[in-house]
């Protein structure tokens, strides 16, 4: 597996996403999947905003967040469309003087994308990811996340398949949609390194072709599961603090 970051020009607020890909990158292999990161998408449909002051964040943070808990005098812990994320996902870096939200509904930002760029590329199989970059508690450094993502299944389930002894596995499931979210966010870099855009092709055949599953319609509750149900459920229930 081949994932490749893509050096573009500067992004504008209210440019057409589409036109812009399809300017950086000419042409797609069959089976290839694209990884964008969440901030140009959000530009794209002009998710924004300008605060003065600290209390005006906060407003925004909670007015984005289902919950809101501050942690730090920068940082809240928050859920949003059913992730843990900081701050809603909101950011201000290389956003020009903005801060720019999470696309609206990024599951059907990327399944509108993915129509459009099936129709450019002349191909029948794509994947969309759009990615974002998340905190683990007590690692350091950021790994990436998929807030959204369209033309594949986003979790590979080993329940009811056997290990290497032929023991049954009973909770084993992988985490696909934001394994290959961390892979191009890595690649397509946090700083100055203007790459928005990451390909991921020459997917594994074989006995790993399950890999990557494509589809054409996803069902993103597939990732999600309640916080009662999460491990990490005792670490932050008492925090949870309802808007």
């Amino acid at each position: 597996m081949e994932v490749r970051a893509i050096k573009t020009r500067i992004f504008r607020e209210g440019n057409d996403l589409a036109s812009f890909i399809k300017a950086a990158i000419p042409k797609l292999k069959e089976g290839s999947l694209l990884a964008v990161t969440s901030k140009i998408v959000a530009l794209a449909e002009g998710r924004t905003a300008v605060v003065r002051n600290a209390k005006e964040k906060e407003a925004l943070i909670r007015r984005e967040s289902s919950w809101a808990l501050q942690t730090h005098p920068e940082w809240w812990w928050t859920e949003k469309d059913g992730a843990l994320l900081v701050n809603a996902g909101i950011d201000d870096s290389n956003a020009d003087g903005k801060l720019v939200l999470l696309p609206k509904d990024s599951f059907a930002s990327a399944q509108k994308l993915r129509s459009s760029l099936l129709q450019n590329y002349k191909i029948k199989k794509l994947g969309i990811i759009i990615t974002d970059s998340r905190i683990s508690p007590m690692r350091a450094g950021v790994t990436g996340m998929a807030v959204g993502y369209a033309g594949f299944k986003g979790v590979r389930d080993y329940r009811g398949e056997g290990d290497i002894f032929g023991r049954k596995l009973k909770v084993t499931m992988t985490d696909v949609a934001d394994s290959l979210a961390t892979a191009a966010t890595l690649v397509m870099g946090e700083g100055n390194e203007q790459q928005p855009l990451a390909v991921i092709e020459d997917l594994p055949t074989g006995r790993q072709a399950r890999l990557v599953e494509f589809v054409d319609k996803v069902n993103k509750a597939e990732v999600q599961i309640p916080a009662e149900e999460d491990m990490y459920y005792p670490l932050f229930k008492a925090a949870r603090k309802k808007k």
